[in-house]
């Protein structure tokens, strides 16, 4: 509870924490808004494919032209990673091939790297973040995603002394999100193709988060770094708002609906017929836990705590994230502290292409949030023994045979994926499996 004080510091002795952002998109820009009231904390360089739009977009945040002339502007984020005016690297791409190759360049060189780009987590953060370590840096999750919010209320819980019962986020779902296509996603978010165009939204990262893609990937990453199951056949996306949490969020055995505690799982804002949950917790994250004894399940009930029939389950939760806006917690305890604000230790979730409809021998499959298939997660165990393809290299790929619909895609049923990103997760494969 001290980082702005440290960071106070550093401004006084004139040793600012210097940054390299990666990737100037959304994520990026909400945490280049920020800078220019952070003092002691500066953006050294930014590196974007177009270096003229990541001007562009610190120009629509709010930077001077003073600010943006003693920034360094290029595309080639490895090079900026090494750079040493750069402290903390920032990887906020979204391509796993890309976050893996900038992660490793900057553990090579010595900075921290704050891992915004869960993708490339998910496919072998574990190994990178192991690299990290023993490197002497720090490798972290960026805190105002969910995975990092997560991450610090399952820590929360179990410093106090509490058994984590579940854990996760909240989201818009219904089972028909799976099989939606760039095509028609926009309908789902009452929103026409001219409005979001004009907005400038990509219509295949928007569909990645309707069609349960996204929200497998962020379980994936909190069960890697926080030592949670997977559920066995992927996540339910029970309806459920912040008042029913320990209610249905415990184990079957007590009256609820998880296969077991200890466990990742995602609620839906909307119920099966689509109305609307009450209390939802669509923007937030949750913890449920249990009471070690009577005296504690007394004191939730003392204390007002909303709990199970039982007394003994309890949430807390956080009904919003902010992004990048709150991203400089993560670039501030790395550079600061010498803490991940979460961070993998373990291989225990993984996230595989699953086929949206039939495909067919010979097509090229389009990755998350296309038209061929979405991101199941499953237990990393599950995932080594079917030999299933991670979500991650399931772009640009050409299947060698058919895919039913519904099917788990395995390596087998494309022609083998070959570069860095493909060599790093065989690594971690091996390495964690």
């Amino acid at each position: 509870m001290n980082l702005f004080r440290m960071l106070a510091a550093r401004a006084e002795a004139g040793r600012p924490v210097r940054v390299g952002l990666i990737g100037a998109g959304k994520f990026g820009s909400m945490f280049l808004a920020q800078v220019p009231t952070t003092p002691g904390l500066i953006v050294t360089g930014i590196a974007d494919l177009s270096p003229e739009r990541a001007r562009a977009a610190c120009r629509a945040v709010g930077w001077t032209e003073e600010r943006l002339a003693a920034t360094l502007f290029v595309e080639d984020g490895a090079a900026l990673a090494r750079r040493d005016d750069v402290e903390v690297v920032v990887e906020a791409t979204g391509s796993p091939a890309a976050g893996i190759a900038h992660a490793r360049a900057a553990i090579a060189a010595g900075k921290h790297v704050v891992m915004v780009n869960v993708e490339a987590d998910v496919l072998a953060g574990p190994l990178l973040a192991e690299q990290a370590r023993q490197a002497g840096v720090v490798y972290s999750l960026a805190y105002g995603d969910q995975p990092a919010l997560t991450a610090e209320m399952v820590d929360w819980a179990r410093a106090c002394g509490f058994s984590v019962v579940a854990a996760g986020k909240g989201t818009k779902y219904l089972p028909l999100y799976h099989r939606v296509t760039p095509d028609d996603v926009w309908t789902h978010y009452g929103l026409t193709p001219e409005q979001a165009r004009a907005a400038g939204m990509n219509p295949q990262m928007f569909n990645s988060f309707l069609d349960g893609t996204k929200s497998a990937i962020e379980m994936a990453a909190i069960a890697n770094a926080c030592d949670l199951d997977v559920p066995s056949d992927g996540l339910s996306f029970p309806a459920c708002g912040v008042d029913d949490l320990p209610y249905l969020l415990r184990p079957r055995a007590a009256g609820g609906v998880l296969e077991r505690a200890g466990i990742v799982e995602v609620v839906s804002s909307l119920e099966r017929d689509g109305r609307p949950v009450f209390r939802d917790l669509r923007w937030g994250v949750y913890v449920v836990f249990e009471a070690p004894g009577d005296y504690a399940a007394q004191c939730f009930r003392q204390y007002g705590l909303r709990t199970d029939p039982s007394g003994r389950y309890a949430a807390m939760y956080k009904p919003y994230h902010l992004i990048g806006l709150e991203l400089n917690i993560s670039v501030l305890s790395a550079a600061l502290r010498g803490e991940p604000t979460g961070q993998p230790h373990a291989w225990r979730g993984d996230v595989v292409a699953v086929a949206k409809r039939a495909l067919r021998a010979g097509e090229t499959l389009d990755g998350e949030g296309g038209y061929t298939v979405w991101g199941k997660l499953l237990p990393a165990k599950a995932s080594l023994a079917r030999r299933a393809l991670p979500i991650g290299l399931a772009h640009g790929v050409r299947l060698v045979r058919d895919v039913a619909d519904g099917a788990i895609v395995g390596w087998d049923d494309v022609v083998a994926a070959h570069g860095a990103a493909a060599q790093a997760r065989r690594e971690m494969e091996e390495r964690f499996g």
